[in-house]
């Protein structure tokens, strides 16, 4: 117990009820240019409905990684997406047409960067970079300009002085600011309403009645999902004061169509850019990594990434050219791709592209399939466990297609299966089926399969969480045996779920040895034996005389 310097009780507790974590194995992570969108920073999206809210629909130029990510959450919910974009073109659109363009990541980009004001550009810009933006209007009123405004109808009276600065003794604060989809980009219909901002205030310290701020920079800052604050208006010379004062007013309304918005082009190098968010397992939690449509330097930054985390997968398909209107070629073409990449037990890489329906423009695209392999994995985890493989006729049905690129024979799978690729192939009356569960390693081992790498990732990432607490402890019996006590339950949950035959756990003074003690390390040995996935099937009938026994000839084929 702890030193006391005088008679008394002293209570403490000490938690022996420490168990191995549960971890997440179905997060997905993508990275690729979208139309609209923070750009260089992680959102997490649910669904394709929120896929299409946040960074805009697929267009001609996005589709392949658009409907990438889509395939992926068709499966599953939960998908970390990086928006990439080049810094030497991609460009948010501004309300000055004689200016130079800038480009503004995502919110802190602006509040690091940009929120001081930006006066170059105009008094608004569109909140995320891209070619859309210049499909939105900006339109802002005071009491002075509300007269004949053409936004009126939207708002339910005029401007004038709020009661916070009126109190203050201030006067003539408030603002009503509107934003139009004047081309039709964001809604499908021109001149739409998108958002309004009544009563803003052009006074920096004004608040509500529930203390929120109402001055208007900070109102777009916070609520509007179209467009930021860029500067004042050159006649409102005193706003952003404070409320004790009589704020200038507008002599007419400010009213600008923003423009030069700019996808730009977005080259390899800045996808890896993008990809690059998800390097830290310490900063970010990824399972399952959508390539999309990725090249062989992507590919191999993927797959680099993967074995430095070690606690996610990396599923790849090969280029468009190897499988599309590429006849008779496209095993050949398909391992030529997967020859170019290293072995890696945390990647896998399927065979096919697949022809699936754009809703959004009412054509058919020719889309990666590894955003539905990773689906499937994702889907398994739902379903069963990660251990499990998610090839085969109950878990491998592919959702979406219409066709696939080429459907591979028997010879074709056998091809392409030795050299760890996964054969997608649709079987009369059955759908289109994941016919494979292979990683890419070459060294034939028990790692070879998507199951089992899974399920090491699981149990090294459990029991290393859990193992942390152990840090800064004593390396000594009590901690052993606290160790063994933790990691053993857990190992016999996941035997009792068939993901291992066997296993042993050893953490006594044989590893943890005085030389090792004196070194303040730690030694926790787990052995292993991971429950294997059936690939091949043998069905031996034999023809028996009528009089002959089955004991006869029981095992003798």
């Amino acid at each position: 117990m702890a030193f006391q310097l005088s008679p008394g009780v002293n209570v403490s507790e000490i938690d022996l009820t420490t168990i191995v974590p549960s971890v997440a194995t179905s997060i997905g992570a993508f990275a690729g240019p979208f139309a609209w969108g923070p750009a260089s920073e992680v959102i997490t999206i649910s669904d394709e409905v929120r896929l299409a809210d946040k960074f805009g629909k697929p267009d001609s130029t996005n589709y392949e990684y658009w409907f990438s990510a889509a395939n992926f959450l068709a499966y599953t919910s939960n998908l970390k997406i990086v928006r990439a974009v080049s810094i030497a073109s991609t460009r948010n659109a501004i309300a000055d047409s004689s200016a130079t363009a800038i480009l503004i990541k995502n919110e802190d980009h602006w509040e690091n960067s940009f929120s001081g004001g930006q006066a170059s550009v105009g008094e608004f810009a569109a909140r995320y970079p891209g070619e859309i933006g210049n499909s939105l209007k900006v339109s802002m009123v005071d009491a002075n300009t509300y007269n004949n405004w053409s936004f009126s109808s939207s708002f339910n009276s005029a401007p004038s002085t709020s009661t916070f600065v009126s109190n203050k003794g201030g006067s003539h604060d408030e603002l009503h600011i509107i934003v139009v989809d004047e081309d039709g980009k964001f809604t499908g219909t021109r001149n739409t309403v998108l958002e309004t901002f009544p009563f803003a205030s052009k006074a920096a310290d004004a608040k509500d009645d529930s203390g929120s701020s109402t001055f208007y920079k900070n109102v777009l800052a916070e609520k509007s999902k179209y467009i930021q604050w860029m500067d004042h208006p050159s006649t409102g010379t005193n706003w952003g004061g404070n409320s004790t004062i009589a704020f200038a007013n507008l002599t007419s309304n400010v009213t600008v169509s923003l423009v030069k918005g700019a996808d730009g082009t977005i080259p390899a190098a800045n996808v890896i850019t993008a990809y690059d968010f998800f390097d830290d397992a310490d900063s970010v939690d990824i399972s399952l990594v959508v390539a999309g449509p990725a090249d062989t330097a992507v590919a191999a930054d993927l797959i680099s990434m993967a074995g430095t985390r070690k606690d996610c997968m990396v599923f790849l398909s090969p280029e468009r050219a190897d499988c599309v209107n590429n006849a008779g070629n496209e095993v050949t073409d398909s391992v030529a791709f997967r020859n170019t990449l290293t072995s890696s037990s945390y990647a896998v890489i399927d065979n096919n592209w697949k022809y699936q329906y754009d809703k959004y423009n009412d054509v058919y695209r020719w889309v990666p399939m590894n955003g539905d392999v990773a689906g499937l994995c994702a889907r398994t985890d739902q379903e069963r466990d990660p251990w499990f493989s998610p090839g085969g006729l109950n878990r491998g049905i592919i959702k979406n297609i219409i066709k696939l690129a080429y459907n591979p024979t028997k010879t074709n799978r056998d091809d392409l299966y030795v050299k760890g690729i996964n054969p997608i192939v649709s079987f009369q009356g059955e759908g289109t089926v994941l016919f494979g569960d292979k990683t890419m390693q070459s060294k034939p081992s028990a790692f070879d399969r998507i199951n089992v790498r899974r399920l090491f990732i699981v149990l090294e990432k459990a029991i290393a969480r859990a193992a942390r607490f152990s840090l800064f402890e004593f390396n000594d019996q009590f901690t052993r045996a606290q160790f063994v006590s933790i990691v053993e339950p857990f190992l016999r949950d996941v035997q009792g779920r068939r993901g291992i035959t066997d296993f042993r756990v050893v953490c006594d003074e044989t590893n943890n040895t005085g030389e090792v003690i004196d070194r303040n390390e730690f030694v926790g040995d787990i052995y292993i034996k991971p429950a294997r996935s059936i690939n091949f099937i043998q069905l031996n009938f034999v023809a028996v005389r009528t009089g002959v026994s089955f004991d006869e000839v029981v095992g003798k084929f």
